[in-house]
């Protein structure tokens, strides 16, 4: 059990005072001076760090050359010619979406700063001196000069829904599971889509349905879309997830220590001596939301967005650490609650998959081939946790950012945009025991996942059930989720 009894339980630390940095600065400068095509590179510098904002093609670089493009773990994973897929049960992250209101209104405020501290425009009964002073000023900040005349065009409508690139996200992702499973989504084999009632993911289902196109007649051009809370965000239907975690700020106390610790302070002084800012009028939130709207623009436009221009790789890599200490703590191992809250989704996974295997076994069609739901990235990162994958030796906390420089746990890489979780179900002839007819294969953003229990990326159906037989038996949502009768403290229970 981990306390979360006081801020020193967290690493805490004091915040060494630093000098703004004129080199960086100088740097940052010269950044908005390059052609558009060395501005693009250092975007591309930016990109893998983006965390939980990623695109999709940061895990798969072989999709901005070919969309449809299968990826070299295609043809690598392949299992013997004599097995056929029975079942393929997908869970995946809703694609591409704008940002929420809250990190509108940020992004506002920010904006609005450097709006503020921009020299008015010399008009034409100004004096020359007034519009040298003015122009002096422009000169000497430059980087806030482009983000001032940068346009704001995001609103709070917009609040976190599927953006255009989210819909092609879905579409193409359709397209290359049909390409790579052909048997599955062949004509009048049944499809049941399911989602969170969160718009985006509504969307999501949608357009991953057009996607597999009229041609493959699921049964039906318009499959409806079923909306399933209690799976898809089961973590709001957890009572001790959201009163001990959710709703806890000081379940976020490493989080907390590391926005006041040297790395993040470095950052915040050298990004408001870059925009001409009182260090005092930033913090860490403005900072990282100047951050997200570096990958929010890439993601949604495809454009390299002037608030690039205000970060090097470094800092790319603290507010990535950053990004990654919240997921850590508040979906992954930080505390067991987080991912113990997704055994409901984790049974039914393989309550349908065992179904299958017994229709299979009697000789039935497979009543549900393909089951297909979509979620958000704090429905897949609370399963994989549970399964056990992406763990690191040392918890990632607050004081130890550059021993976790080669951590397993990097949101970026494991839930990025329409980020997708498959088990795959074989049926096996010829085989040369019992327990090798049924295998199962388990792929995250389209590429084969290595089982602990087996170190091979196939596993037989039993063993892989042998392996997880506790959490299948033992781990039961109401149970886990009940807060406890005893007044204890968040920290105690923890």
């Amino acid at each position: 059990s981990r306390s979360l009894r006081s801020a020193s339980s967290c690493g805490g630390r004091a915040v060494a005072a630093m000098a703004p940095s004129r080199a960086g600065a100088a740097l940052r400068r010269s950044l908005l001076l390059l052609p558009p095509l060395l501005l693009v590179l250092v975007s591309a510098g930016l990109s893998g760090y983006f965390g939980t904002k990623s695109r999709y093609e940061e895990v798969n670089p072989h999709l901005v050359r070919d969309p449809l493009s299968l990826g070299p773990s295609a043809a690598s994973s392949r299992l013997p010619a004599a097995c056929t897929p029975l079942q393929l049960r997908a869970v995946l992250r809703h694609g591409t979406r704008y940002p929420t209101a809250g990190q509108i209104r940020r992004l506002g405020d920010l904006h609005s700063r450097l709006l503020r501290r921009r020299p008015a425009a010399a008009s034409s009964s100004s004096s020359s001196s007034s519009s040298s002073s003015s122009s002096s000023a422009e000169a000497a900040c430059p980087a806030a000069a482009d983000l001032a005349a940068w346009q704001m065009w995001y609103e709070e409508s917009l609040d976190g829904r599927l953006a255009p690139q989210g819909r092609r996200d879905m579409e193409l992702l359709a397209r290359r599971l049909a390409a790579r499973f052909p048997a599955l989504f062949a004509a009048r084999r049944r499809l049941e889509l399911a989602s969170s009632s969160k718009h985006r993911c509504l969307q999501s289902g949608s357009a991953f349905r057009k996607g597999l196109g009229p041609s493959l007649s699921l049964g039906s051009d318009e499959v409806e879309v079923e909306v399933n809370d209690s799976l898809m965000r089961f973590f709001d239907h957890c009572a001790k997830f959201v009163a001990l975690v959710e709703e806890n700020d000081a379940a976020m106390c490493q989080v907390d220590a590391f926005k006041e610790g040297p790395e993040m302070r470095k950052v915040l002084e050298k990004v408001a001596s870059a925009l001409c800012l009182p260090v005092e009028e930033l913090n860490a939130d403005l900072v990282q939301v100047a951050f997200l709207t570096c990958s929010y623009e890439l993601a949604i436009k495809n454009v390299t967005s002037p608030w690039c221009s205000l970060f090097s790789e470094e800092d790319a890599k603290v507010l990535e650490y950053l990004n990654d200490l919240k997921q850590y703590w508040k979906r992954g191992y930080g505390y067991d609650i987080n991912s113990r809250s997704s055994c409901i989704l984790f049974q039914d996974i393989f309550q349908h998959l065992d179904k299958a295997v017994e229709e299979s076994k009697s000789s039935k069609p497979i009543s549900s081939p393909l089951i297909v739901q979509v979620g958000h990235a704090e429905t897949l990162q609370p399963l994989l946790a549970l399964m056990g994958f992406f763990k690191d030796a040392e918890p990632l906390k607050a004081n130890n950012y550059k021993r976790q420089m080669q951590r397993k746990f990097r949101s970026g890489r494991i839930v990025p945009y329409a980020a997708n979780l498959l088990f795959v179900l074989y049926h096996c002839e010829q085989v040369k025991s019992p327990e090798q007819e049924y295998q199962v294969q388990m792929l995250l953003n389209e590429k084969p996942m290595v089982f602990h229990h087996s170190n091979e990326t196939i596993s037989t159906y039993t063993a892989l059930k042998e392996h997880y037989k506790d959490l299948l038996e033992n781990c039961h949502f109401q149970e886990e989720c009940e807060l406890p009768k005893m007044n204890v403290t968040a920290g105690d229970e923890l």
